[in-house]
């Protein structure tokens, strides 16, 4: 009995320390990747460098996402899309192309969405849970980590983002 005890909590020692490698957070580097899209064109962790950059990660049927993207339209897109230093990337997990251009037509989004079909980007960042949004500073460091969406949580983020642009 004792043997088993050990062995379980072993077990739970290696899940969390595995579970923490996976997700990346505030001081954390952007890790390299790089992004394909027919739509958009492609995008690597080197067309980044000296930008501010808002990594978003979601899915189309995730609730909460649409939140956060519809606010991402109203808000966020509005007010940064022209500025120079800065981009935005909207990953579209376990998603195409094609996917991400039949939801836009319902959606009318005037930000570019980048597909992950894969979860090969998404995986760089973490293992589970959408929506997440990562801003990584001119530097390539992360400054800003969330998971899930809330009213509050998006006004940090927007509170962020014209911090790092400062």
């Amino acid at each position: 009995m004792k043997k088993l005890g050990i062995t379980s909590l072993m077990f739970l020692i290696v899940v969390t320390v595995n579970a923490q490698k996976a997700e990346l957070k505030v001081g954390d580097k952007l890790p390299d990747f790089q992004l394909k899209s027919s739509v958009y064109g492609d995008i690597s962790t080197a067309d980044l460098k000296g930008k501010v950059v808002l990594i978003s990660l979601f899915a189309t049927w995730c609730g909460p996402c649409q939140s956060e993207l519809a606010d991402v339209q109203e808000k966020l897109w509005p007010t940064y899309k022209d500025n120079k230093d800065f981009v935005m990337l909207v990953i579209g997990r376990e998603h195409t192309d094609e996917q991400l251009r039949t939801y836009n037509e319902k959606k009318k989004f005037t930000f570019p969405l980048y597909p992950d079909p894969k979860r090969e980007v998404f995986s760089l960042f973490a293992e589970q849970f959408i929506p997440r949004a990562y801003l990584v500073d001119k530097n390539g460091t992360i400054v800003y980590a969330s998971m899930g969406y809330s009213k509050d949580e998006f006004n940090h983020l927007m509170t962020a983002i014209e911090k790092a642009l400062n």
